[in-house]
């Protein structure tokens, strides 16, 4: 029980009114939480991924990652606004309360959603599409514990959220 720590997502939603897909992680990691920003962990694939399938740099400073998303019609955010977790171990997740997603919902065009992971997806399945009633597409976790893709892997499997982003 010690190693357990609760949890409160400390920042903001990343979207516009232009914002067409969402993508869905579903905590901040414990670097994440340190750079207070998205897949702050320096061998998370998220950004390399997202750079490559939209032709652009490897962001590197918050203003960049931001400007990237906003740039191609993406929105980021998580499942989870907290919880108990140990470390970053998704598989330690309990006692959640999720996310207000109508904050993105209610004020984008958001054609199609995303979970970056598979607890992302079992916990939005579970929270929010009874809520929401809108069907979500998982990828695999762009984290460096999946191990089992290298990034050519995940670029070929993330290539699906072309379909709604803007070039």
């Amino acid at each position: 029980m010690s190693d357990y720590q609760n949890v409160q997502h400390e920042f903001a939603p990343v979207f516009d009114k232009k914002s067409r897909i969402l993508i869905l992680g579903t905590l901040p990691s414990v670097k994440s939480r340190m750079t207070q920003f998205y897949y702050g962990h320096p061998q998370n694939r998220f950004w390399k991924v997202l750079a490559g399938l939209t032709c652009e740099a490897v962001p590197v400073s918050v203003q960049e990652k931001k400007e990237l998303l906003w740039k191609h019609g993406i929105a980021l955010w998580d499942v989870i606004a907290s919880c108990d977790i140990a470390g970053s171990s998704d598989s330690s997740i309990r006692n959640v309360v999720p996310s207000d997603l109508s904050r993105i919902l209610d004020h984008c065009n958001i054609r199609q959603i995303y979970a970056n992971g598979g607890t992302a997806k079992k916990l939005y399945e579970k929270y929010h599409r009874p809520i929401y009633g809108r069907p979500i597409i998982g990828l695999p976790s762009t984290s460096p514990a999946n191990a089992a893709f290298g990034l050519e892997r995940l670029m070929e499997a993330w290539k699906v959220i072309l379909n709604g982003t803007f070039f």
